[in-house]
């Protein structure tokens, strides 16, 4: 079985990484997770996860000279109980990427998983930043609890939808007053395919993580920020999809222009 997930927000700075590592870690307790990251341009779960001396990274297979002796199994590193496949933090790797190869890369990675959580750009302007959103399953789309916040998801749901994507769920982040975040769950309620998974309270020890270079759930895994990301987590209905049938989809998905 294997599910993919777009982890998707519509603009930067929402925690979109960080909401990917702590779903993939959570998800871990049941699943056998493999987490991506899919920003090509701005690669952060490097920096989430300890991956900074990382030998071989998604950019390494999405080359079009790539060697022939690096495997996609050379970019997967078993950290905090999940395969994590980082991107390089490169000008010159990202500028020679091929977006295109991600379909292959993806493709063989859901024959050795059950959930594929893919850390998306935060814009929507390229082809590489579409491409996730395309390949996934479904969308989790993160989002501050704000009115502008709201309108940036829809336009992802909205691209998501026109490709086929559903919407799993929205993951409201860094939320400073709950009550303004419910009014705005209500709103979210209305507009979005998918259930609120989570109000996740804005944390400092979700900071310090990243400078420790370790997730928020391994760092302080009794801070209301991890609960609320395990919650969101046993909200997050994973369903089994045929490991081959879903690589073929993967290889067969047609690559958008930008939109």
């Amino acid at each position: 079985m294997v599910e993919a997930f777009a982890v998707a927000s519509g603009k930067g700075g929402t925690g979109k990484t960080t909401t990917t590592v702590a779903l993939g870690m959570a998800l871990a307790d049941e699943y056998d997770v493999t987490v991506v990251d899919a920003d090509t341009g701005m690669a952060n779960l490097l920096f989430h996860t300890g991956l900074t001396d990382a030998d071989t990274t998604l950019h390494d297979l999405l080359v079009a000279d790539r060697d022939p002796d690096v495997s996609v199994a050379d970019a997967v590193y078993d950290r905090f109980g999940m395969s994590v496949v980082p991107c390089g933090t490169s000008l010159a790797a990202f500028e020679e990427a091929d977006p295109d190869r991600l379909r292959e890369v993806v493709a063989e990675l859901a024959a050795d998983t059950d959930v594929l959580l893919l850390d998306s750009p935060a814009a929507l302007g390229s082809k590489s930043a579409v491409l996730p959103v395309v390949l996934a399953d479904r969308v989790v789309v993160v989002l501050q609890p704000t009115i502008p916040a709201l309108s940036d998801g829809l336009k992802v749901q909205e691209y998501a939808h026109s490709y086929g994507t559903d919407t799993a769920g929205v993951v409201f982040n860094k939320v400073h007053d709950p009550d303004e975040a419910a009014g705005v769950a209500e709103k979210t309620d209305r507009y979005f395919d998918g259930p609120t998974l989570a109000s996740v309270p804005d944390s400092d020890a979700a900071r310090a993580a990243r400078r420790e270079g370790v997730p928020l759930l391994a760092h302080a895994p009794d801070s209301d920020a991890a609960r609320a990301y395990r919650e969101a987590a046993r909200k997050l209905d994973v369903r089994s999809g045929e490991s081959d049938a879903v690589a073929d989809r993967f290889r067969s998905a047609v690559i958008p222009d930008s939109p």
